[in-house]
């Protein structure tokens, strides 16, 4: 049996992906959470400072290794397993605040591989809120997407860029892309 493809969707805070990741759960495909959002709120119950806009570089070794938990869990997954955010995603905010980024990201990453094609959800002002996970602004959401984008392009991944639609045609635009899909077809 072959291991399952790992496809991360991506883009800036608010821009939808984890609307269209509950839609592909419940059309049956496999789908692991964000994790960062999860981490905050169990960071602000414990009265922790780790967090993203007290002390990112604390914040963002806690999410890689949520992440590489989450990465292992999926190995006996179907063939296709979706991911809200991926280890470049930390990489990614990472350089967008001017952070240093250690070298066992890159280590994490080389070692937990995704599918070389990533869905990209780009920012969309009219469906963006903030909440208590989601603190950015609008111009910060925009310039966080601007930094995925050109983390995951300089790390080697090819981005399809997912268009503002309705969760529906976005989920249908994404399994149009996958290798997978194709063959089916």
């Amino acid at each position: 049996m072959t291991a399952p493809k790992k496809y991360i969707i991506t883009g800036g805070p608010g821009a939808g992906k984890t609307s269209v990741l509950l839609a592909l759960e419940k059309a049956g495909y496999p789908c692991s959470p964000e994790v960062s959002r999860r981490l905050i709120r169990e960071e602000v119950a414990n009265g922790s400072q780790c967090l993203p806009w007290a002390d990112l570089s604390c914040f963002a070794g806690k999410t890689l290794d949520r992440m590489i938990t989450q990465y292992n869990q999926t190995a006996g997954h179907a063939r296709i397993t979706f991911f809200d955010r991926g280890i470049p995603d930390i990489i990614a905010y990472l350089k967008a605040a001017a952070l240093p980024v250690p070298d066992r990201f890159y280590t994490a990453l080389q070692q937990h591989p995704y599918q070389p094609t990533v869905f990209i959800l780009p920012p969309w002002k009219q469906i963006y809120i903030n909440d208590a996970e989601r603190w950015q602004t609008w111009e910060e959401a925009v310039a966080l997407h601007t930094s995925i984008r050109e983390t995951y392009r300089a790390l080697g991944f090819t981005l399809i860029e997912v268009p503002p639609a309705s969760v529906e045609n976005r989920m249908e635009s994404i399994l149009e892309n996958l290798p997978e899909f194709k063959k089916q077809l």
